[in-house]
């Protein structure tokens, strides 16, 4: 099993044994828990949303978004490496994460109005489809699948980090972060392979239920589909972002 998401991979679910079915993990488990941290986001984005529309200053929410990345980096890297302790951490790093998306959210909408409303659509849009087409098998999470979407997630990693690295000395990577059809066409190509991520994730939850993984690695399992599904709204709302800059 392959999966470019760090929460989620090869050895996810290995190493625990078969668990009696009541303590063992279950589809609908993992289902319940990714709701609890899908309203974990809510909570703390609707919040950084309403301050920073009391004030219309971006000097209000800019602190809490730079905590909620910080700390919801941190934060998302203990529960990769201390699963068991996913109950816990995995609704922290909801919250945390809230604070970054309400924050992205409101400066985005107060520079285009509709956009997140458009983006929160598509990005659910996105998910129940491909969930419907991976239930019915029109895609099928084949070795090549696998491997192809982890080829092209790692290169948009590299990039990210280049983009990163080379932002400290003042240089910019031209055309692909601009509104320009280049950069628009890397959006898209970023958003496609955020999604097929999702088809990776379904993969990997219906293996763990199968293999009888413990019942805590439900938490850890809606994490690592949270951890996709932000990813994912945030690079459909920078492509929405370039294309409205654009009329």
């Amino acid at each position: 099993m392959e999966t470019a998401n760090p929460a989620l991979s090869s050895s996810t679910f290995t190493g625990f044994g078969r668990i009696a079915a009541a303590d063992a993990m279950s589809i609908q488990g993992t289902v319940n828990k990714t709701l609890v941290l899908l309203l974990c986001v809510v909570l703390t984005a609707t919040w950084v949303w309403n301050l920073f529309y009391q004030t219309m200053n971006p000097n209000v929410v800019v602190p809490w978004l730079a905590v909620g990345a910080i700390a919801g980096f941190i934060v998302g890297l203990i529960t990769i490496f201390k699963k068991t302790w996913a109950g816990v951490t995995a609704p922290i790093y909801a919250l945390l994460e809230g604070l970054v998306l309400g924050g992205l959210s409101a400066l985005a909408e107060a520079q285009f109005q509709g956009i997140v409303i458009q983006a929160v659509a598509l990005t659910f849009g996105t998910f129940l489809a491909l969930l419907l087409a991976y239930k019915t098998r029109l895609i099928r999470a084949t070795e090549n699948f696998k491997a192809g979407v982890v080829a092209a997630t790692g290169g948009i990693l590299l990039i990210y980090l280049a983009t990163i690295i080379l932002g400290f000395f003042g240089v910019q990577i031209p055309l692909i972060h601009q509104s320009g059809l280049v950069g628009i066409g890397f959006s898209v190509f970023v958003v496609i392979i955020a999604a097929l991520n999702l088809v990776l994730d379904f993969d990997l939850v219906e293996q763990g239920a199968a293999a009888g993984a413990p019942k805590f690695m439900e938490w850890y399992a809606a994490f690592g589909l949270m951890v996709t599904l932000i990813w994912l709204y945030i690079e459909i709302l920078r492509l929405l972002t370039k294309l409205r800059s654009r009329e």
